[in-house]
């Protein structure tokens, strides 16, 4: 469990995050939602210590961040995975050589060991045959496949997706949506996402909170949002001409 505890962040004097308490649970996939400039990246950014905050906590099971030593971060590092919005796979290396970066980087396993578990992880977001694949051959959806692959490569214990359906169809952003949400579920990971994706919410949404100006003006589940009276909630969600049609056959239900 990742907790946040009265947390403020500045820039230039300015608010950018005020006053933030919530939990992001083990096992689940919790999504931070919000217009651009809502400040969740901002949060995302804190919570993987890239960003010092003014004031509050960020606890990971039951450790405080800015009391952890160094070398405390740095084993906290090697507990996180990371999907970036653009995938940031490396053009130079083939799909392998991209999964398995991490682990040659921060382990001391012999070449077999990061083998075989590169190959796993490749394995486990169905890109078989696909090693000597170099990024430029594959579409959006197989770069994600394989940012999630490396991103879970070193069993984390804590997974961070930014915008991960950023450029993709609407069909294969809900074939990542289930992925992550399989993963979280198979390896009991605290898995906490970015997104402005409506898709996203109703789909895998089971806890979410909403930014807005930089504080916290809602949390819940999926089912949560389609009844909520939040008015900064409802004016967003609505933008989604999905959500509206996904709404009405709900509130049928």
């Amino acid at each position: 469990m990742i907790k946040i505890d009265g947390l403020k962040k500045m820039f230039n004097n300015s608010i950018v995050l005020n006053d933030i308490d919530t939990a992001f649970e083990k096992g689940k996939t919790n999504l931070i939602i919000g217009q651009s400039g809502s400040g969740k990246t901002v949060l995302l950014k804190c919570i993987l210590g890239l960003f010092e905050i003014e004031k509050g906590k960020i606890i990971f099971d039951n450790k405080i961040l800015a009391s952890m030593s160094s070398i405390e971060r740095s084993k906290l590092r090697q507990d996180m995975g990371m999907v970036f919005q653009g995938s940031a796979l490396f053009d130079s290396m083939n799909v392998i050589e991209n999964v398995m970066f991490p682990m040659k980087m921060f382990t001391d396993k012999s070449n077999d060991e990061i083998n075989e578990r590169a190959n796993i992880a490749i394995n486990r977001v169905n890109l078989v045959n696909s090693n000597s694949k170099f990024p430029s051959e594959l579409s959006g959806g197989m770069k994600k496949r394989v940012a999630i692959a490396r991103a879970i490569v070193m069993n984390p214990k804590y997974l961070f997706c930014d915008e991960p359906n950023s450029g993709l169809d609407p069909k294969t952003s809900i074939l990542i949506d289930n992925l992550i949400n399989e993963i979280t579920k198979e390896f009991n990971i605290t898995t906490v996402i970015n997104s402005h994706d409506m898709n996203s919410v109703m789909e895998i949404g089971e806890k979410i909170i909403f930014l807005e100006d930089g504080i916290k003006k809602w949390e819940g589940t999926n089912k949560d949002i389609f009844n909520t009276e939040n008015e900064s909630v409802t004016k967003f969600v609505y933008s989604s001409e999905l959500f509206k049609k996904v709404r009405k056959v709900y509130l049928k239900k």
